[in-house]
């Protein structure tokens, strides 16, 4: 079989040596410029989120859509565009040629490499076509004789994207000869050239691909029987090659031998101007005919002179922070995916947690955080980083020491960010006013500023965490979180021990009936100054160096269950051997750990009537005083005792008759 020659316009284009393709593997006179596909960066981004929100592991077809202009330059190849909005919708763009297309996004390397293209592709000529020639839909809408297959496979770690584009055409009829080329400017008047023109502006954007061109301008291709008149055929032409057709006029020749038979016809090649236009004389040798099969397609693109798929590397070029959060959802998404269905993502990433205490519970509190995809984190804390921090305190460094140490709070926040340029974090510097830490008259404005700051965090976020050393510290957070009603997840170590617990919350605030207990529900005795005459050893946190990150984790999961839990904070208290209701299993009150026999206990109880911090007698002083009423339990811890009645209940209680428990006894 002699070889193809191969156009002399095209010869002379180093670049494109061999775009031609033949219209079948049989020799034919006719030769058509095929599409050369542009990826635009953004639509790749566009892959990526929809893969991670809306595709997931479905490897299914997906709507696409592409688009086609008449070329702007002389001897370019037509090009085919796929940008940003091509995973929306398909539509008219003016000008231009919209194509509906088909994505086969594979999940893995190998089946990308496994696919049968050949067969891909006749299933979708077929499918798409065919079947639209078949049964006259192409008569009515002629946009759908042109249609693209994209198959791809995307590598969301590495945002390396590895693609092959078909544009189907069928290889009917087989033998086209192209008796004559000519200008159109020298067969048509200026005046049949501008009514041209005009006429194709004002078609449906479905019918400027392939149309009739009559006496009077042109028409869709549905009105021919109602035409008089020589009548020719036009198709949008993006070649910009002088004698060769661009690839849609493949599927409009098959589309007019089937629709109206024939064996000769005239077309033309519109190429948005009159001047670059072009009229073919075409035939074939005997009349075509049809055996009810679909015709063989071709389309695959070429790279380079051969049939094989393109890659493109983007992780250079896509921002790096966005590659950072894409990576974190990442995680997540594949762990709802596979593991997890019904895990409500949005509603972890969009709490916002407020942390008291950047130490050491609070820096692998933070951490994570973060790697649950929380995105607003606020660290408070007043102390500075020492030397003995950076080895136990996982975001702090040596350099965070020096000169006297700067703060926490605002340290943690900048390293954070450093981690996942993603996360909102802020360091606030702030003292906790606490009970029996007397304040002078003096300093009376300064701590009802630090309350009001104080109060304004808590109501502006959904989640505290309580990781501060002493027990009084935590007094005034707590009662601030009962009073806005938050949700408070608390965390406290001792030597080889940890307590992890969320204080329980109301359906209403002043209802009455049962509740959760919170941190201080447990105790008869108001909360006071417990660092007092300390000694080294009880000045600094002395415990196991892995506690920490067990609690820290503790609290975050138990965070991350009760968001997943239909009643959220008010999920009651599950026991040892329930399945639980959550999505993601328990959801326990308190949970103890013993890292001496390596154990954990899941423990519950009820909230205390004259608890301290919760219950309904000091939230309604705090709401009736405010601030006054604070500065006198910071200054006298025994008004908590008294406007609870515990004083009431001590009196004439016995010694033996108080159970005391430390982190040392066994439940």
């Amino acid at each position: 079989m002699p070889k193809a020659r191969q156009p002399e316009t095209i010869s002379r284009l180093p670049p494109y040596p061999k775009i031609v393709i033949l219209l079948s593997e049989r020799m034919s006179p006719l030769q058509f410029a095929p599409f050369s596909s542009a990826v635009d960066s953004g639509f790749w981004y566009q892959l990526t989120q929809k893969k991670l929100d809306v595709f997931k592991l479905d490897d299914g077809p997906v709507d696409m859509s592409g688009f086609y202009s008449t070329s702007s330059a002389p001897g370019l190849p037509p090009v085919f565009h796929v940008d940003y909005s091509a995973l929306e919708s398909s539509g008219s763009r003016g000008s231009v040629c919209c194509v509906s297309g088909t994505l086969l996004n594979t999940n893995t390397l190998e089946d990308f490499k496994r696919k049968d293209k050949r067969m891909l592709l006749q299933e979708n000529a077929q499918q798409k076509i065919w079947a639209a020639i078949e049964d006259g839909r192409a008569l009515q809408d002629p946009s759908l004789l042109q249609h693209c297959l994209f198959l791809t496979f995307a590598d969301l770690k590495k945002y390396h994207y590895y693609y092959w584009m078909a544009f189907p055409a069928l290889t009917f009829p087989k033998d086209v000869i192209c008796e004559k080329e000519q200008k159109l400017t020298d067969c048509f008047s200026q005046e049949k050239l501008e009514r041209l023109e005009q006429s194709l502006a004002s078609l449906d954007p479905c019918d400027r691909g392939a149309f009739l061109v009559g006496d009077q301008g042109c028409h869709p291709l549905r009105e021919r029987d109602s035409l008089k008149g020589k009548i020719l055929l036009g198709f949008t032409d993006p070649s910009g090659f002088a004698k060769h057709p661009g690839w849609p006029l493949r599927n409009l020749l098959a589309f007019a031998a089937h629709q109206w038979g024939g064996n000769s016809w005239e077309v033309v090649c519109f190429r948005g101007k009159a001047e670059n236009s072009l009229l073919l004389s075409l035939r074939t040798e005997g009349e075509p005919t049809v055996n009810g099969v679909c015709p063989e397609a071709v389309g695959w693109e070429m790279s380079k002179g051969k049939l094989v798929p393109k890659k493109v590397d983007m992780s250079e070029s896509m921002d790096p922070h966005k590659l950072a959060c894409n990576a974190v959802d990442l995680n997540l998404k594949l762990m709802r995916w596979r593991l997890s269905p019904g895990l409500e993502l949005e509603r972890i990433k969009d709490t916002k947690c407020l942390l008291f205490g950047a130490g050491t519970l609070g820096c692998n509190v933070a951490r994570c955080l973060m790697g649950w995809g929380v995105r607003h984190l606020t660290l408070l804390d007043n102390s500075k980083v020492s030397y003995s921090n950076p080895v136990r305190q996982s975001l702090f460094t040596f350099e965070d020491c020096k000169k006297g140490g700067v703060h926490k709070a605002t340290a943690a926040a900048q390293h954070l960010r450093e981690v996942f340029p993603g996360v909102e974090a802020t360091g606030k510097v702030l003292s906790v006013p606490m009970p029996g830490h007397a304040v002078p008259e003096s300093m009376w404005p300064q701590v009802k500023n630090d309350v009001a700051e104080l109060e304004e965090l808590v109501s502006s976020h959904d989640v505290l965490f309580l990781l501060m050393d002493t027990r009084e510290s935590r007094w005034l957070p707590s009662l601030l979180a009962a009073h806005h009603n938050k949700l408070v997840l608390n965390a406290a170590l001792g030597f080889d021990t940890f307590l992890v617990m969320r204080h329980g919350m109301r359906k209403e605030r002043e209802d009455e009936t049962p509740h959760l207990g919170c941190y201080f529900c447990n105790d008869v005795v108001a909360p006071g100054n417990s660092s007092a005459d300390r000694t080294l050893d009880q000045q600094c946190t002395v415990t196991r160096p892995g506690l920490s990150y067990v609690g820290a984790a503790m609290a975050v999961e138990l965070l991350v269950s009760l968001l997943q839990h239909p009643l959220r904070g008010l999920a009651p208290a599950s026991k040892v051997g329930e399945c639980g209701e959550g999505e993601l299993g328990l959801v326990p009150h308190q949970v103890r750990g013993h890292l001496h026999n390596f154990s954990n206990s899941i423990l519950a109880s009820q909230g205390f009537d004259r608890c301290t911090t919760c219950s309904q007698r000091v939230l309604e002083c705090y709401r009736r005083e405010g601030s006054d009423f604070l500065l006198r339990v910071f200054n006298d811890p025994d008004h908590l005792e008294k406007a609870t009645g515990l004083s009431e209940l001590l009196v004439g209680l016995k010694d033996d008759e108080i159970i005391a428990l430390s982190d040392e006894d066994s439940c």
